[in-house]
């Protein structure tokens, strides 16, 4: 089926994309001093998956990060609507008028758009209250609009696992079950401690406890769509 081998590559590509322009801006801050501007802005080295030393945002909204992250996500958003869009056409393939379907594309798409706001948003100052709720808001809806998506889509193809042996290696697919399962926990427990401000963190010497979760839930989120490359076998 096209639509299956098409899914297979977007979804190597929703991996590599994201990942190398995310860490390509950690590279560049911590390691090629020279190219910003702004000295204020630099950061010495730091391994944030480990040590929280910066947030993903720190390092990609000064000039020129941003330049490397901004067409990337923009370009992941575009993929992710045809992964979700290629997908709802795999599931009426094998069954027709699903009850997920619509479910799925809505959550999918509105993940893409928000993560597409948040991508043009990031790195434009403006010292208001509201627009800073506004940027949490935006990045607190992506995680969820993400999350329920991907939960429906892998409950979606559990129901159907029968009519898709052929196509698929079922250890995949509950590795991913297992992995939207953990996403959804951690970000039930993580989302309020996230979404609050900065400076909370600040004063509760927190901040690196955040910076950390927040790269390798990142990390979690975008390994979804390296199993999806793995689950669907060659056709």
């Amino acid at each position: 089926m096209d639509k299956i081998n098409r899914v297979k590559s977007i979804s190597i590509w929703i991996f590599i994309i994201p990942f190398i322009a995310v860490n390509t801006c950690l590279i560049m801050i911590t390691q090629f001093h020279d190219l910003y501007p702004n000295r204020e802005e630099i950061i010495h080295w730091t391994f944030p998956y480990f040590d929280g030393g910066a947030s993903i945002s720190r390092t990609a909204r000064p000039y020129p990060s941003w330049l490397v992250f901004k067409p990337s996500m923009i370009i992941t958003s575009i993929l992710l609507i045809k992964y979700w869009l290629f997908n709802k056409e795999i599931i009426e393939f094998f069954s027709k008028n699903h009850k997920n379907v619509n479910k799925i594309v809505f959550f999918g798409i509105a993940s893409a758009i928000a993560l597409t706001i948040h991508s043009i948003f990031l790195g434009i100052k403006f010292d208001n209250d509201f627009y800073k709720l506004f940027r949490r808001v935006i990045m607190l809806l992506f995680i969820i609009f993400e999350l329920v998506a991907q939960a429906y889509l892998v409950a979606t193809f559990y129901s159907l696992k029968d009519k898709l042996i052929n196509n698929i290696n079922t250890n995949i697919l509950k590795i991913k079950l297992y992995l939207v399962s953990f996403l959804i926990i951690v970000a039930l427990i993580s989302i309020p401690i996230i979404s609050m401000p900065g400076d909370y963190f600040l004063n509760l010497n927190l901040k690196f406890f955040k910076h950390g979760l927040e790269w390798n839930y990142f990390l979690g989120v975008i390994t979804f769509y390296l199993l999806t490359n793995l689950m669907w076998k060659k056709n």
